[in-house]
């Protein structure tokens, strides 16, 4: 189908004697915005890195955009989970979203205008224009999510793949994080990986489970069921606040 913008199809990785995925089959539609949840060591970073063709599958098949992983590389921004950094390197804002540039044939060229515009373009998007001159190591945790989201944004990615986006920052930091992805998925389809099964199910349309084998039906609904299967343990869920969909329909008392 020309919906089809991710296809895996029975993908095992190993590393050894170890099984990081086991027979992973996930369609992702154009537009789609899936949230991937699961224990730490689950695989979920690997599944991103197979996407993205940084990883090959030890068997199975991997399609991206009607194409291999590697052809369709330039249409996937990622943004991977924060590392530390110097945060005395001399780089601006706008110097860090311009890199998202250099995938478009400027490794060894100059910028030039219709990038820099581009570049502030997705600050804008991201509701950070007004730090595009400020040194990136005075950011906070939830401003550098943003700029690296931009960055993302700036090689102009038909699908983009994001590991833990909201790691380490507050809660209203993640809900106006999750509120930008939300209109960006009007034009970008979107996988996202995180642990924050109450938060993402608000803002996302599909949820998977992975820990080496992937519970997929293609809705957002997660069953106790299927979390236990995940995470291999009794699970109880509790919702709290609204709107919350991680659960199935209440029955009206």
């Amino acid at each position: 189908m020309s919906d089809e913008v991710i296809k895996l199809e029975n993908v095992w990785v190993r590393y050894g004697n170890l099984t990081v995925l086991e027979d992973v089959n996930l369609t992702v539609f154009r537009g789609d915005f899936l949230g991937i949840i699961g224990p730490n060591g689950g695989g979920k970073t690997t599944l991103l890195k197979v996407i993205l063709g940084l990883i090959k599958p030890s068997r199975g098949r991997v399609t991206v955009l009607g194409g291999s992983p590697e052809s369709k590389r330039g249409l996937i921004g990622y943004v991977p989970q924060i590392t530390q950094f110097d945060r005395n390197f001399p780089a601006s804002v706008l110097d860090v979203v311009l890199m998202g540039r250099l995938g478009r044939g400027k490794l060894f060229k100059r910028y030039d205008e219709q990038d820099k515009r581009l570049a502030l373009e997705m600050l804008e998007a991201m509701e950070m224009a007004e730090f595009k001159d400020k040194p990136i190591g005075e950011l906070s945790g939830g401003q550098l999510q943003r700029v690296l989201v931009a960055r993302a944004l700036a090689s102009e990615p038909e699908i983009l793949l994001l590991d833990e986006p909201t790691a380490s920052i507050d809660e209203p930091t993640k809900t106006e994080l999750y509120e930008l992805l939300k209109k960006l998925n009007e034009k970008v389809t979107i996988v996202l990986v995180s642990h924050d099964i109450g938060v993402i199910s608000t803002y996302v349309d599909k949820i998977a489970c992975l820990n080496k084998k992937l519970f997929y039906h293609g809705s957002k609904e997660v069953t106790t069921k299927t979390l236990e299967e995940t995470y291999q343990c009794p699970v109880e869920l509790i919702a709290h606040g609204v709107p919350h969909r991680v659960l199935r329909k209440h029955e009206e008392e």
